[in-house]
Protein backbone atom coordinates (compact mmCIF):
# COMPACT_ATOMS: atom_id res chain seq x y z
CA UNK A 1 0.00 0.00 0.00
CA UNK A 2 1.04 3.68 -0.36
CA UNK A 3 3.11 5.31 2.66
CA UNK A 4 1.26 8.24 3.70
CA UNK A 5 3.51 10.89 2.71
CA UNK A 6 2.10 12.00 -0.78
CA UNK A 7 3.90 15.54 -1.06
CA UNK A 8 2.49 18.77 -2.60
CA UNK A 9 -0.12 18.59 -5.52
CA UNK A 10 1.40 18.94 -8.93
CA UNK A 11 0.88 22.32 -9.15
CA UNK A 12 1.44 22.47 -13.17
CA UNK A 13 -1.33 19.62 -13.68
CA UNK A 14 -5.08 20.77 -14.41
CA UNK A 15 -7.80 18.81 -12.92
CA UNK A 16 -8.97 16.15 -15.78
CA UNK A 17 -12.54 18.11 -15.62
CA UNK A 18 -11.01 21.42 -16.47
CA UNK A 19 -12.39 22.64 -19.77
CA UNK A 20 -10.34 26.09 -20.19
CA UNK A 21 -6.40 25.59 -19.64
CA UNK A 22 -3.81 27.98 -19.39
CA UNK A 23 -0.57 28.28 -21.71
CA UNK A 24 1.33 27.22 -19.06
CA UNK A 25 -1.31 24.52 -18.49
CA UNK A 26 -1.82 23.01 -22.65
CA UNK A 27 0.46 20.73 -23.95
CA UNK A 28 0.92 19.33 -27.52
CA UNK A 29 -1.87 18.73 -29.99
CA UNK A 30 0.24 21.57 -31.83
CA UNK A 31 -0.41 19.89 -35.33
CA UNK A 32 -4.10 19.46 -34.25
CA UNK A 33 -4.04 23.01 -33.22
CA UNK A 34 -2.10 24.43 -36.78
CA UNK A 35 -4.78 22.24 -38.98
CA UNK A 36 -8.21 23.31 -37.52
CA UNK A 37 -6.45 26.99 -37.64
CA UNK A 38 -5.59 27.02 -40.99
CA UNK A 39 -8.86 25.06 -41.99
CA UNK A 40 -11.17 28.15 -40.31
CA UNK A 41 -9.24 30.52 -41.56
CA UNK A 42 -10.46 29.93 -45.23
CA UNK A 43 -13.85 31.28 -43.39
CA UNK A 44 -12.64 35.22 -43.77
CA UNK A 45 -12.26 34.42 -48.00
CA UNK A 46 -15.82 33.18 -48.69
CA UNK A 47 -14.82 29.18 -48.05
CA UNK A 48 -16.12 28.34 -44.88
CA UNK A 49 -15.23 24.37 -44.18
CA UNK A 50 -17.71 21.89 -42.16
CA UNK A 51 -15.17 19.78 -39.67
CA UNK A 52 -16.31 16.94 -37.45
CA UNK A 53 -14.01 16.75 -34.30
CA UNK A 54 -13.89 12.96 -33.06
CA UNK A 55 -12.48 11.16 -30.23
CA UNK A 56 -13.16 8.84 -27.04
CA UNK A 57 -14.30 10.76 -24.07
CA UNK A 58 -11.57 12.50 -21.86
CA UNK A 59 -9.17 12.89 -24.89
CA UNK A 60 -9.11 16.55 -24.39
CA UNK A 61 -11.33 17.91 -27.30
CA UNK A 62 -13.47 20.21 -25.43
CA UNK A 63 -10.05 22.05 -23.89
CA UNK A 64 -8.46 21.93 -28.05
CA UNK A 65 -11.78 23.92 -29.13
CA UNK A 66 -11.83 25.98 -26.35
CA UNK A 67 -8.04 26.76 -26.99
CA UNK A 68 -8.73 27.27 -30.48
CA UNK A 69 -11.60 30.10 -29.48
CA UNK A 70 -8.70 31.95 -27.76
CA UNK A 71 -6.66 32.10 -30.69
CA UNK A 72 -9.44 32.75 -33.28
CA UNK A 73 -11.84 35.31 -31.26
CA UNK A 74 -9.85 38.48 -31.73
CA UNK A 75 -10.79 38.37 -35.54
CA UNK A 76 -13.88 36.38 -35.70
CA UNK A 77 -16.98 35.76 -33.84
CA UNK A 78 -16.39 32.14 -31.82
CA UNK A 79 -19.77 30.74 -30.70
CA UNK A 80 -19.01 27.64 -28.70
CA UNK A 81 -21.71 26.06 -27.25
CA UNK A 82 -21.98 22.53 -25.13
CA UNK A 83 -25.53 20.84 -26.24
CA UNK A 84 -24.80 18.48 -23.09
CA UNK A 85 -25.76 21.18 -20.76
CA UNK A 86 -29.01 22.72 -22.96
CA UNK A 87 -32.14 22.57 -20.33
CA UNK A 88 -33.76 20.10 -22.88
CA UNK A 89 -31.12 17.70 -22.21
CA UNK A 90 -30.79 18.15 -18.73
CA UNK A 91 -34.08 17.67 -17.87
CA UNK A 92 -34.36 14.66 -19.84
CA UNK A 93 -36.81 16.13 -22.35
CA UNK A 94 -34.61 16.04 -25.92
CA UNK A 95 -36.52 17.61 -28.83
CA UNK A 96 -36.06 19.02 -32.14
CA UNK A 97 -37.59 22.72 -30.42
CA UNK A 98 -34.94 22.33 -27.17
CA UNK A 99 -32.18 22.22 -29.13
CA UNK A 100 -33.46 24.74 -31.20
CA UNK A 101 -33.69 27.39 -28.27
CA UNK A 102 -31.07 26.23 -26.67
CA UNK A 103 -28.69 27.12 -30.22
CA UNK A 104 -30.54 30.83 -30.53
CA UNK A 105 -29.26 31.45 -26.82
CA UNK A 106 -25.52 30.85 -27.15
CA UNK A 107 -25.85 32.59 -30.67
CA UNK A 108 -27.45 35.95 -29.08
CA UNK A 109 -24.94 35.26 -25.91
CA UNK A 110 -21.99 35.35 -27.95
CA UNK A 111 -23.23 38.33 -30.22
CA UNK A 112 -23.84 40.19 -27.41
CA UNK A 113 -20.31 39.71 -25.30
CA UNK A 114 -18.42 40.75 -28.36
CA UNK A 115 -20.16 43.98 -28.67
CA UNK A 116 -22.77 42.99 -31.96
CA UNK A 117 -26.06 44.48 -32.37
CA UNK A 118 -29.05 42.22 -31.86
CA UNK A 119 -31.59 44.40 -30.40
CA UNK A 120 -34.01 43.65 -33.13
CA UNK A 121 -33.57 39.80 -33.61
CA UNK A 122 -35.75 39.51 -30.63
CA UNK A 123 -38.78 41.17 -32.33
CA UNK A 124 -37.50 39.65 -35.59
CA UNK A 125 -37.93 35.95 -33.66
CA UNK A 126 -41.58 36.75 -32.15
CA UNK A 127 -43.23 38.00 -35.65
CA UNK A 128 -41.05 35.65 -38.07
CA UNK A 129 -41.42 32.48 -36.08
CA UNK A 130 -45.21 32.79 -35.12
CA UNK A 131 -48.46 32.03 -36.51
CA UNK A 132 -51.20 34.63 -35.53
CA UNK A 133 -55.01 33.90 -35.33
CA UNK A 134 -57.99 35.15 -33.99
CA UNK A 135 -58.12 33.94 -30.91
CA UNK A 136 -61.49 35.51 -29.54
CA UNK A 137 -63.81 38.96 -29.97
CA UNK A 138 -64.01 40.42 -26.56
CA UNK A 139 -66.49 43.59 -25.73
CA UNK A 140 -65.44 46.78 -24.59
CA UNK A 141 -68.26 49.32 -23.25
CA UNK A 142 -68.01 53.04 -22.78
CA UNK A 143 -71.24 54.44 -22.18
CA UNK A 144 -73.81 53.45 -24.57
CA UNK A 145 -71.35 52.03 -27.15
CA UNK A 146 -69.85 48.27 -27.90
CA UNK A 147 -66.15 48.16 -28.98
CA UNK A 148 -65.20 44.70 -30.42
CA UNK A 149 -61.70 44.38 -29.22
CA UNK A 150 -60.10 41.70 -31.03
CA UNK A 151 -57.66 39.22 -29.31
CA UNK A 152 -55.10 37.83 -31.09
CA UNK A 153 -53.25 35.13 -30.43
CA UNK A 154 -49.90 33.24 -31.22
CA UNK A 155 -48.77 30.03 -31.87
CA UNK A 156 -45.05 29.03 -32.92
CA UNK A 157 -44.60 27.48 -36.07
CA UNK A 158 -41.43 25.15 -35.75
CA UNK A 159 -40.79 24.95 -39.88
CA UNK A 160 -40.58 29.03 -39.93
CA UNK A 161 -38.84 28.76 -36.03
CA UNK A 162 -35.75 26.47 -37.84
CA UNK A 163 -35.71 28.93 -40.89
CA UNK A 164 -35.13 31.52 -38.43
CA UNK A 165 -32.27 29.80 -36.02
CA UNK A 166 -30.29 27.72 -38.79
CA UNK A 167 -30.43 31.60 -40.67
CA UNK A 168 -28.86 33.29 -37.73
CA UNK A 169 -25.44 32.77 -37.74
CA UNK A 170 -25.40 34.38 -41.54
CA UNK A 171 -27.48 36.99 -40.58
CA UNK A 172 -25.63 38.40 -37.85
CA UNK A 173 -22.23 38.09 -40.21
CA UNK A 174 -24.34 40.05 -42.83
CA UNK A 175 -24.92 42.88 -40.70
CA UNK A 176 -21.25 42.99 -38.93
CA UNK A 177 -18.85 41.96 -41.56
CA UNK A 178 -16.98 45.49 -40.96
CA UNK A 179 -16.30 44.30 -37.52
CA UNK A 180 -15.52 40.10 -38.21
CA UNK A 181 -13.18 38.31 -40.71
CA UNK A 182 -16.57 35.64 -40.19
CA UNK A 183 -18.13 33.57 -37.63
CA UNK A 184 -17.01 30.00 -36.40
CA UNK A 185 -19.87 27.88 -34.50
CA UNK A 186 -18.79 25.61 -32.25
CA UNK A 187 -21.08 22.49 -30.99
CA UNK A 188 -19.75 20.30 -28.47
CA UNK A 189 -21.30 16.86 -27.18
CA UNK A 190 -22.70 16.86 -30.63
CA UNK A 191 -23.68 13.12 -30.16
CA UNK A 192 -26.14 13.93 -27.82
CA UNK A 193 -28.64 14.73 -30.47
CA UNK A 194 -29.14 10.55 -31.16
CA UNK A 195 -31.33 10.92 -28.10
CA UNK A 196 -33.69 12.66 -30.48
CA UNK A 197 -33.99 9.19 -31.44
CA UNK A 198 -36.55 9.02 -34.83
CA UNK A 199 -36.14 12.87 -35.21
CA UNK A 200 -32.66 12.18 -35.48
CA UNK A 201 -32.30 11.89 -39.17
CA UNK A 202 -34.77 15.49 -39.90
CA UNK A 203 -32.39 17.24 -37.58
CA UNK A 204 -29.38 16.31 -39.33
CA UNK A 205 -30.86 17.25 -42.95
CA UNK A 206 -32.50 19.86 -41.95
CA UNK A 207 -29.38 21.58 -40.22
CA UNK A 208 -27.08 20.56 -43.42
CA UNK A 209 -29.60 22.42 -45.68
CA UNK A 210 -28.57 25.50 -44.20
CA UNK A 211 -25.36 24.92 -43.25
CA UNK A 212 -23.85 24.21 -46.45
CA UNK A 213 -25.63 27.28 -47.99
CA UNK A 214 -23.57 29.47 -45.27
CA UNK A 215 -20.29 30.80 -46.88
CA UNK A 216 -19.37 32.85 -44.33
CA UNK A 217 -19.91 30.58 -41.62
CA UNK A 218 -18.17 27.79 -40.32
CA UNK A 219 -18.88 24.70 -38.66
CA UNK A 220 -17.29 22.40 -35.89
CA UNK A 221 -19.01 19.43 -34.78
CA UNK A 222 -17.55 17.22 -31.81
CA UNK A 223 -18.36 14.35 -29.85
CA UNK A 224 -17.44 11.55 -27.65
CA UNK A 225 -17.45 9.45 -30.96
CA UNK A 226 -14.92 6.56 -31.45
CA UNK A 227 -14.15 5.58 -35.06
CA UNK A 228 -16.92 2.97 -35.37
CA UNK A 229 -19.77 5.46 -34.19
CA UNK A 230 -23.16 5.41 -36.13
CA UNK A 231 -23.25 8.94 -35.79
CA UNK A 232 -19.69 9.38 -37.92
CA UNK A 233 -21.58 7.78 -41.10
CA UNK A 234 -24.91 9.18 -40.30
CA UNK A 235 -23.08 12.83 -40.83
CA UNK A 236 -19.85 12.40 -42.56
CA UNK A 237 -20.03 9.03 -44.38
CA UNK A 238 -20.67 8.78 -48.01
CA UNK A 239 -24.56 8.50 -47.47
CA UNK A 240 -24.54 10.97 -44.68
CA UNK A 241 -26.33 13.92 -43.93
CA UNK A 242 -23.21 16.11 -45.53
CA UNK A 243 -22.05 13.40 -47.59
CA UNK A 244 -18.22 14.05 -48.30
CA UNK A 245 -18.51 17.48 -47.54
CA UNK A 246 -17.39 17.37 -44.15
CA UNK A 247 -13.66 17.35 -42.77
CA UNK A 248 -13.29 14.82 -40.05
CA UNK A 249 -10.53 14.91 -37.43
CA UNK A 250 -9.98 12.66 -34.67
CA UNK A 251 -8.49 13.37 -31.69
CA UNK A 252 -6.08 10.69 -29.97
CA UNK A 253 -5.12 9.68 -27.13
CA UNK A 254 -1.47 10.77 -26.08
CA UNK A 255 1.15 8.34 -26.77
CA UNK A 256 3.90 6.81 -24.95
CA UNK A 257 6.67 9.08 -25.94
CA UNK A 258 4.44 11.77 -25.32
CA UNK A 259 2.81 11.18 -21.92
CA UNK A 260 6.42 10.52 -20.57
CA UNK A 261 7.22 14.03 -22.11
CA UNK A 262 4.19 16.02 -20.69
CA UNK A 263 4.89 14.19 -16.82
CA UNK A 264 8.15 15.30 -16.83
CA UNK A 265 7.53 18.81 -17.77
CA UNK A 266 4.39 19.25 -15.72
CA UNK A 267 5.12 16.26 -13.05
CA UNK A 268 8.89 16.11 -12.06
CA UNK A 269 8.41 15.35 -8.45
CA UNK A 270 7.07 12.04 -9.80
CA UNK A 271 10.01 9.02 -10.38
CA UNK A 272 8.73 6.06 -12.10
CA UNK A 273 10.65 3.03 -12.87
CA UNK A 274 10.26 1.45 -16.20
CA UNK A 275 7.80 -0.62 -15.18
CA UNK A 276 5.84 1.32 -12.90
CA UNK A 277 5.56 4.18 -16.05
CA UNK A 278 4.82 1.68 -18.23
CA UNK A 279 1.78 0.18 -16.15
CA UNK A 280 0.73 4.24 -15.55
CA UNK A 281 0.13 4.33 -19.19
CA UNK A 282 -1.70 0.90 -19.46
CA UNK A 283 -4.23 2.25 -16.86
CA UNK A 284 -5.05 5.88 -18.10
CA UNK A 285 -4.46 4.49 -22.01
CA UNK A 286 -2.73 8.45 -22.78
CA UNK A 287 -6.18 9.73 -22.21
CA UNK A 288 -4.83 13.30 -20.51
CA UNK A 289 -8.05 14.02 -18.61
CA UNK A 290 -7.21 10.46 -16.87
CA UNK A 291 -3.40 10.92 -16.53
CA UNK A 292 -3.97 14.32 -15.10
CA UNK A 293 -6.34 12.53 -12.38
CA UNK A 294 -4.01 9.71 -11.74
CA UNK A 295 -0.79 11.73 -11.78
CA UNK A 296 -2.11 14.42 -9.05
CA UNK A 297 -2.97 11.35 -6.45
CA UNK A 298 0.99 9.51 -6.85
CA UNK A 299 3.68 10.43 -4.24
CA UNK A 300 5.94 12.64 -4.94
CA UNK A 301 9.69 11.82 -4.77
CA UNK A 302 9.45 8.42 -4.03
CA UNK A 303 10.36 5.48 -6.25
CA UNK A 304 7.07 4.63 -8.35
CA UNK A 305 7.24 0.66 -9.26
CA UNK A 306 4.68 -1.67 -11.19
CA UNK A 307 2.83 -2.50 -7.68
CA UNK A 308 2.95 0.44 -6.47
CA UNK A 309 1.16 2.12 -9.45
CA UNK A 310 -1.21 -0.68 -9.48
CA UNK A 311 -2.19 -0.33 -5.80
CA UNK A 312 -2.46 3.31 -6.39
CA UNK A 313 -4.77 3.24 -9.58
CA UNK A 314 -6.98 0.59 -7.52
CA UNK A 315 -6.90 2.64 -4.18
CA UNK A 316 -8.38 6.11 -5.98
CA UNK A 317 -10.10 4.62 -9.06
CA UNK A 318 -13.28 6.32 -7.72
CA UNK A 319 -11.64 10.13 -7.82
CA UNK A 320 -10.28 8.92 -11.68
CA UNK A 321 -13.51 7.86 -12.90
CA UNK A 322 -16.14 10.18 -11.14
CA UNK A 323 -17.91 11.36 -14.20
CA UNK A 324 -18.27 7.35 -15.16
CA UNK A 325 -19.93 7.17 -11.81
CA UNK A 326 -22.00 10.05 -12.29
CA UNK A 327 -23.01 8.34 -15.48
CA UNK A 328 -23.76 5.09 -13.66
CA UNK A 329 -25.78 6.11 -11.07
CA UNK A 330 -28.35 7.63 -13.49
CA UNK A 331 -28.99 4.18 -15.20
CA UNK A 332 -31.76 2.07 -14.46
CA UNK A 333 -31.47 -0.79 -12.50
CA UNK A 334 -32.22 -3.21 -15.74
CA UNK A 335 -29.53 -1.09 -17.87
CA UNK A 336 -26.95 -1.70 -15.02
CA UNK A 337 -27.65 -5.20 -15.34
CA UNK A 338 -26.79 -5.05 -18.66
CA UNK A 339 -23.14 -3.84 -18.26
CA UNK A 340 -22.76 -5.95 -15.26
CA UNK A 341 -24.06 -9.14 -17.80
CA UNK A 342 -20.91 -7.64 -20.15
CA UNK A 343 -18.40 -7.81 -17.32
CA UNK A 344 -17.29 -11.34 -18.17
CA UNK A 345 -16.70 -11.54 -21.85
CA UNK A 346 -18.78 -9.41 -24.67
CA UNK A 347 -22.18 -11.62 -25.45
CA UNK A 348 -24.34 -11.55 -28.88
CA UNK A 349 -27.45 -10.33 -28.12
CA UNK A 350 -29.51 -13.32 -27.20
CA UNK A 351 -26.82 -14.80 -25.01
CA UNK A 352 -27.07 -11.32 -23.30
CA UNK A 353 -31.16 -11.83 -22.96
CA UNK A 354 -30.62 -15.63 -21.67
CA UNK A 355 -28.33 -14.18 -19.13
CA UNK A 356 -30.68 -11.54 -18.38
CA UNK A 357 -33.77 -14.13 -18.88
CA UNK A 358 -35.14 -11.68 -20.71
CA UNK A 359 -36.70 -11.21 -23.98
CA UNK A 360 -34.13 -10.31 -26.90
CA UNK A 361 -36.56 -7.95 -28.13
CA UNK A 362 -37.26 -6.07 -24.98
CA UNK A 363 -33.23 -4.77 -25.09
CA UNK A 364 -33.16 -2.66 -28.03
CA UNK A 365 -34.26 0.73 -26.12
CA UNK A 366 -31.75 -0.31 -23.22
CA UNK A 367 -28.78 -1.17 -25.65
CA UNK A 368 -29.39 1.83 -27.74
CA UNK A 369 -29.09 4.22 -24.64
CA UNK A 370 -26.36 2.86 -23.82
CA UNK A 371 -24.62 2.81 -26.83
CA UNK A 372 -25.37 6.82 -27.28
CA UNK A 373 -23.56 7.33 -23.91
CA UNK A 374 -20.90 5.41 -24.93
CA UNK A 375 -20.84 3.03 -22.02
CA UNK A 376 -21.13 -0.12 -24.36
CA UNK A 377 -20.19 -0.73 -27.89
CA UNK A 378 -21.25 -3.57 -31.21
CA UNK A 379 -18.37 -4.85 -32.66
CA UNK A 380 -18.42 -8.15 -34.28
CA UNK A 381 -21.62 -9.23 -33.46
CA UNK A 382 -21.45 -8.55 -30.09
CA UNK A 383 -22.14 -5.72 -27.42
CA UNK A 384 -18.89 -5.03 -24.96
CA UNK A 385 -17.92 -2.89 -22.14
CA UNK A 386 -16.34 0.42 -24.10
CA UNK A 387 -15.50 2.19 -20.96
CA UNK A 388 -12.83 0.12 -19.81
CA UNK A 389 -12.14 2.00 -16.23
CA UNK A 390 -15.98 1.86 -15.93
CA UNK A 391 -15.40 -1.90 -15.56
CA UNK A 392 -12.48 -1.98 -13.56
CA UNK A 393 -14.41 0.13 -10.76
CA UNK A 394 -17.19 -2.50 -11.24
CA UNK A 395 -14.60 -5.14 -10.48
CA UNK A 396 -13.06 -3.39 -7.62
CA UNK A 397 -16.52 -2.45 -5.99
CA UNK A 398 -16.92 -6.39 -5.92
CA UNK A 399 -14.28 -7.15 -4.33
CA UNK A 400 -14.53 -4.45 -1.40
CA UNK A 401 -18.09 -5.52 -0.93
CA UNK A 402 -19.24 -8.63 -2.68
CA UNK A 403 -21.73 -6.69 -4.41
CA UNK A 404 -22.04 -4.93 -7.81
CA UNK A 405 -22.78 -0.97 -6.90
CA UNK A 406 -26.36 -0.81 -7.82
CA UNK A 407 -26.87 2.96 -5.37
CA UNK A 408 -23.97 4.45 -4.18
Amino acid sequence: MLPDYFGDMMSNLPWGNSKILTDDEFFNRTQEISNLTNLLKSTAENNAPNILVTGIRGVGKTVLLNRIKQLMDNNYLVIYMDFSISQAYQKNNMSFKGLLDFYYQKIIEEAHTRGLNTSNLHINKFFKTNNFKLREVVVARASDISIPIPIIGTERDLEKYVDFVFKLPQYIYNHNKDKIDGIIVIIDEFQIIKELNKYLDSFLWNFRGYVTEQRNVAYVLCGSMGLQDDLISKIAGQNGAFGGRMLTININPFSKETTKNYLNQKAMELEFTQDGFERFYKCTSGIPSYINIFARQLPANLELDEDTVINAFDDNISLIVTHLINEWNRLTLKEKDIIIALIDSPLKRIDLASKLNVKSGSLSVKLNKLQNLGLIHFVNGEYDISEKLLKRWLEIEYLKKGIYPYRI
